[in-house]
């Protein structure tokens, strides 16, 4: 007995008793209730955000002008990058929770995804303009003038604000499992950490030494960069349907196996859409039951998953277990060289 099927929870079917204080399976009151929780904590830390980045923007920039440091002008301009990526969180975060519709039968949760690709690409960007402009400064050292010391005041009120605002954006992030966030926690934390190298050049500046001013401007460009591939690399991966990590997928395995009925599980292949995932998998059930019967163990197998771990959607292929398996025969048999095929080298 085979068939593809997307499973839907029939009213009477026999189900495992889940954990106490897990929600059902495909609850929509639960779903919808996550998702306004995760819309809410986003739009409250990006409000904060934004709020922080708006002050320190302005006040590096006209602080780094008005005490000549480069580097402290650099570290404004990452600020400012990051105001852009907060706009782009909120729009993201407004997208990605719209219901699924005819053109996107899944949702719209990639919107994350492709969010988290525009912030590191933006970061990557700010980054080599800042790398541009610290490597002019420098060939020209002649031209490099002294830092006012009111400037590595400016650069430690930033360390402090950018390493609080990392750790309160972070901690919401986690809470509510979303990359997105997180991504952008990081981003405060590479501005803490370029804070940190912009104090240390103003104070190789004062001194005495200019020429570091524009090396810690140097610095905060190349760990822009470095961050901003990272970011952009990942959500690339994701946007071309990277599986899951292999602990989750493990898990997954494991409560399928341990749905009553299932014989064994082959074929599991995951996705990620956004923060959640899809799955799908052939489970083997005993050949001599009917296909009612099969459907419900494909049931149970879903509720448990659904039940225990962030998965969106599950497409469960039931197999006949211990029989000749039509499909995977075909797959075999296409795979095998044919007479005619010359010998492998």
């Amino acid at each position: 007995m085979q068939g593809l099927m997307r499973t839907t929870p029939p009213p009477a079917a026999s189900q495992p008793e889940p954990p106490p204080g897990t929600p059902a399976a495909d609850d929509p009151d639960h779903s919808a209730a996550e998702d306004a929780a995760r819309r809410a904590a986003a739009n409250r830390s990006t409000g904060v955000s934004i709020a922080v980045n708006v002050v320190l923007t302005a006040l590096q920039i006209a602080a780094g002008v008005a005490t000549r440091s480069q580097a402290l002008v650099a570290d404004g301009l990452h600020s400012l990058s990051d105001l852009a990526s907060d706009a782009i969180v909120l729009v993201a975060n407004r997208h990605a929770h719209r219901d699924a519709d005819a053109h996107h039968p899944y949702g719209h949760r990639r919107f994350e995804n492709a969010a988290s690709l525009v912030l590191g690409l933006l970061m990557a960007s700010v980054g080599i303009g800042l790398l541009v402009s610290a490597v002019g400064r420098l060939q020209s050292p002649d031209a490099v003038p002294p830092v006012h010391p009111a400037a590595l005041g400016v650069a430690v009120a930033t360390l402090v604000c950018k390493e609080v605002l990392f750790r309160y954006l972070l901690r919401v992030g986690q809470q509510v499992k979303s990359s997105l966030l997180v991504a952008n926690a990081w981003h405060a934390r590479s501005d803490a950490a370029s804070s940190l190298v912009v104090a240390l050049g103003i104070v190789g500046s004062l001194l005495g030494y200019p020429l570091l001013d524009a090396v810690a401007a140097l610095v905060v460009g190349l760990m822009i960069v470095r961050m901003g591939w990272r970011f952009a690399w990942d959500a690339l991966h994701d946007l071309v349907d990277r599986a899951a990590d292999a602990d989750e997928v493990e898990a997954i395995r494991s409560t399928l196996a341990a749905t009553p009925g299932v014989q064994g599980v082959h074929d599991l292949r995951t996705r990620r859409m956004g923060d959640l995932i899809v799955v799908d998998v052939h489970l083997e059930v005993d050949a001599g039951i009917t296909v009612e019967a099969g459907h419900d163990i494909a049931v149970s197998a879903r509720r448990a998953v659904m039940q225990r771990h962030r998965v969106l959607d599950l497409m469960t292929h039931v197999d006949p277990w211990r029989r000749p398996d039509g499909d995977h025969a075909l797959a075999s048999a296409s795979s095998r060289p044919s007479p005619s095929d010359p010998p492998p080298a």
